[in-house]
Order: C-alpha cells, then sequence, then structure tokens
C-alpha cells in the first residue's frame, strides 16, 4: 500500500509516513523510502507478462530532472496510444546513451517500431539506422507533441516526491512513475473485472502476492 500510494500520488516519503501513521502503521519515512526502492522494481517485474504489446509507432525525446542538485537526462518513449514503452536516467546525452536506451527498448518488449519520431538531435538517425533500420525516422516540427506532453505529466509528478538522490533512485522511481502510468490507463491485463477507480488497488493486491 505505501509503495501503491508513493507512485500513484505524488507523495512524499514523509507524507507516505503520515498516512500510514493515521492508520495505526508507524514507520519511519526512509521505511518508506527502502520500501519505494526494494519493491517498486519487483511489482513491474511481476507484471511484465500481463503488459500489452506497445504500439509500433514509437515517439522518443530527452528531458532533463535535478538529482541531488545535478542535472540528468531521462530518455522516454510513448507509443501512439499513450503507453510508456520505456525510461533511461542518463549522465549524458550522446550516442552512446541514445544506443543503449533503444537496446534496453527492443530487448525487453521484442517489438520493432515502423516509426520512430524523434527531435532533430543528430544523434538519432546514426542509432536508428543501426537498431532499426527498417523503421521510417520521422522529424517534423510539433510531431513530438505526444512525448513532450508526457514529459510535463513527469515534472509535475516529480515535483512534491523529492526522492532523486543518486542515479540509481532517479531510474528505479521514474520507472515505477512509468509502471503506474501504464497501469492506469490500461496497458496491463490486470484486475480487468474490477470498477476502474479501485483497478490499481487490485492490480497491486494481485502483483503482491505474485512477488
Amino acid at each position: 500500500m505505501a509503495v501503491r500510494w508513493y507512485l500513484r500520488y505524488g507523495l512524499s516519503y514523509r507524507d507516505v509516513e503520515e498516512l500510514l501513521a493515521e492508520r495505526g502503521v508507524q514507520v519511519d519515512h526512509v521505511t518508506v523510502y527502502r520500501w519505494v526502492q526494494r519493491f517498486a522494481p519487483l511489482f513491474g517485474d511481476a507484471a511484465r507478462f500481463t503488459r500489452h504489446s506497445p504500439g509500433d509507432r514509437w515517439f522518443v525525446d530527452e528531458t532533463h530532472v535535478k538529482v541531488n542538485g545535478v542535472w540528468r537526462y531521462v530518455y522516454r518513449a510513448v507509443d501512439q496510444r499513450g503507453q510508456v514503452i520505456d525510461v533511461l536516467v542518463s549522465k549524458r546525452r550522446d550516442g552512446d546513451t541514445a544506443r543503449r536506451f533503444f537496446r534496453r527498448a527492443l530487448t525487453t518488449l521484442k517489438v520493432t517500431p515502423t516509426e520512430v519520431v524523434t527531435d532533430a538531435a543528430p544523434v538519432y538517425p546514426r542509432v536508428l539506422d543501426e537498431l532499426v533500420p527498417a523503421a521510417w525516422h520521422h522529424v517534423e516540427r510539433y510531431a513530438n507533441n505526444p512525448i513532450e506532453a508526457d514529459h510535463s505529466r513527469l515534472k509535475h509528478r516529480l515535483r512534491p516526491m523529492r526522492g532523486l538522490r543518486t542515479d540509481r533512485t532517479a531510474q528505479v522511481i521514474i520507472t515505477g512513475l512509468a509502471f503506474m502510468q501504464n497501469l492506469r490507463r490500461g496497458h496491463y491485463e490486470l484486475a480487468t473485472e474490477t470498477p476502474r477507480p479501485l483497478r490499481v488497488a487490485a492490480a497491486f493486491t494481485e502483483l503482491a502476492s505474485a512477488i
């Protein structure tokens, strides 16, 4: 429940500590932090076999967030249905990082896009020609609006959370937020018979039993 609250509602660790205390559960906010770091990846991993296959049109872009006061790049991609395909936190914005991002997504999802929409960053044509040569690489003003809008939602959620202290914790939290976003948008075959307002809680209950 603590992990679900943290990822779903954009709370700080102290907020979750207080909400649990109101329900008779006494834990320190550092414990909540450790729970999120330990179990958020396990929830996502347990759900991977129920995940819908992403679409064949990918919108790819980088945004930046502060990790312990230092700017980091966050590579992200969404498909035409709004499913977050993958995320990668990196110190650098270069061809090697873009290549690592695409390799992760392609290997994990076993899906090859037919179209990839990016900004005009010069690293993308070379990387895409190497990894997905059959895909149409589309660069056009405003074409990447879906991922730009998704970046804004991510930053809005991160603002109150105050949990980005290391690159590793940033990766766990941003990946966890992507998982929660996909779950809420119906991109997993989990708790499908449950009324929508209760679906996320029911899905986490199912996944907790699997973990």
